[in-house]
């Protein structure tokens, strides 16, 4: 059994022990060999990234199933086993885990000089969960897992935040994960009861009655909403990305937020197509109010970050949009197992309309690389000025050329303009928007003007405008080690389809 989990192991995600051994060894060290567990931690990430694992090379993007399926058995209980696979969304984003936890420890280097190796094992643990999370095709370690992620998130934002909030973000952040995911704890049991195991393989076949699908579809739906995050159960996000250290706010934007989109597309939709279509309402309502609300708040913010903090989450509000615009029709072209759809859900699939759930793909992708380097243009105007208040910024374009045309490059990425990673997918998420209720495609056509403005008076106020006179003498542009942080972000950005 342990051959076959090793084996497993190496097959879905290449050499799994480098960030479990690169977390543990720094604990050996002293905190005043700082460099030696700085080079620790970047070496088993960027292993864990560089190397060329068989999904990489064999994975075959022609078809929709799952590939590389194992199981094993982790409980003494009949077919309760660990269920693992990858599909090509969760495999882009157990890249992108691998891709950005190497930048994450560049960005923290000169500021791990305090709790060098607590940092080190903080960020590797949570790579490691992070990947193991899009592996599972489990619904009981897709629960545990990800409610894992939270604990290194919440030692970073509360050990390594800038200010004095930072405590509280980090308990209003592991507080609400931890109580949405409350119901799901509960709808477990229930899937266990009717299919007899947690392979999602077979709970995608099973036909729940229309009371027990509406029950487990709140049940999941609470918890994927706190992760997207959804109104009115976004709070912790702002507050979170404002505490965090530039490198949590970077893996903060990238990837935690998908964990709920996620969750919506692979268990929610597929597993309950029924319960979804009658559900409907309650997930335009939420998403309409964030993508208009996020964008017009952000008039009353003085500080960079939250003003940046702000956009993913109406970026991910216009992707469970897009992902409802299909409701019930999710079974077949996006997560499919080979398995022959029930009528139930032949029923409930409205062929005519795939862009929406089609185009909520792209966005998902290109928020990965796009508000991380956002926020990394902040993290290099706080290193400097030691301030994030707007007002003491301003005419930088003249004494920094290169962080203004970074800056500009991610504005517009962020803004989904032509030409940019997001924009076919964000047009194909208000195409099928307007086919199923133009009610709510209009609020969120307006939601995206409302956003582009926003953006561009943002970057008006950073980089733009008189130049401030009192940090003349600050203003330098990135280094080169700052400049390769940026590089493949703004690749990606362009890039990423």
């Amino acid at each position: 059994m342990l051959e076959h989990f090793c084996e497993c192991y190496f097959d879905l995600s290449g050499p799994i022990p480098c960030p479990v051994l690169g977390s543990i060894t720094p604990l050996f060290i002293p905190n005043s060999r700082i460099r030696p567990i700085r080079l620790i931690g970047l070496c088993a990430s960027l292993i864990t990234f560089l190397y060329p694992p068989v999904p990489r090379i064999q994975f075959d993007p022609s078809t929709a199933k799952s590939q590389f399926v194992e199981s094993l058995r982790w409980l003494p209980y009949e077919n309760i086993n660990l269920y693992m696979g990858l599909d090509g969304l969760s495999l882009f984003f157990v890249i992108l885990t691998t891709f950005l936890i190497p930048i994450c420890i560049s960005v923290g280097w000169s500021g791990m000089r305090s709790y060098g190796k607590e940092y080190i094992t903080a960020s590797l643990i949570r790579e490691f969960l992070m990947i193991a999370v899009f592996r599972m095709l489990d619904p009981l370690l897709f629960y545990v897992l990800p409610e894992s992620v939270p604990i290194p998130m919440t030692i970073i934002i509360g050990v390594w935040g800038k200010r004095q909030r930072k405590i509280k973000a980090a308990y209003q952040f592991f507080l609400y994960t931890s109580l949405g995911s409350v119901f799901m704890l509960l709808a477990i049991p229930l899937i266990l009861l009717q299919t007899g195991t947690t392979d999602s393989q077979i709970s995608l076949t099973t036909e729940f009655s229309e009371r027990r699908q509406i029950f487990l579809w709140i049940a999941s739906f609470a918890s994927f909403a706190v992760k997207v995050p959804m109104v009115p159960v976004h709070i912790w996000s702002p507050e979170a990305h404002v505490e965090a250290p530039t490198a949590g706010s970077v893996i903060l934007a990238g990837i935690p937020s998908k964990l709920g989109t996620h969750g919506f597309l692979r268990f929610s939709i597929p597993m309950f197509p029924e319960a979804t279509l009658r559900s409907t309402p309650f997930i335009y309502t939420p998403s309409a109010i964030a993508i208009i609300y996020t964008p017009s708040t952000t008039s009353r913010q003085i500080d960079l970050k939250k003003i940046i903090a702000h956009s993913p989450v109406a970026h991910m509000n216009l992707v469970t949009i897009g992902m409802s615009s299909r409701a019930a029709a999710v079974r077949s072209p996006i997560f499919s197992y080979g398995h022959t759809r029930p009528k139930h859900v032949r029923r409930a699939c409205d062929p005519s309309n795939i862009q929406g759930i089609g185009g909520s793909i792209p966005p998902m992708s290109s928020h990965g690389p796009v508000p991380p380097a956002l926020f990394l243009c902040v993290g290099v105007l706080y290193d400097r000025h030691k301030t994030r208040l707007a007002r003491y910024y301003g005419g930088s374009v003249s004494t920094m050329p290169n962080l203004s045309t970074i800056s500009f490059s991610s504005t517009l990425a962020n803004m989904s303009s032509p030409g940019t990673s997001s924009f076919i997918g964000e047009f194909l998420i208000l195409v099928g928007a307007f086919q199923r209720n133009s009610l709510v495609a209009t609020l969120a056509a307006l939601g995206m003007i409302l956003g582009a403005a926003y953006s561009l008076w943002l970057y008006n106020r950073a980089v733009s405008g008189n130049l401030k006179p009192d940090f003349l003498h600050k203003f330098s542009d990135p280094n080169g080690r700052e400049v390769s942080i940026f590089i493949p972000f703004l690749v990606g950005g362009a890039t990423v389809r």
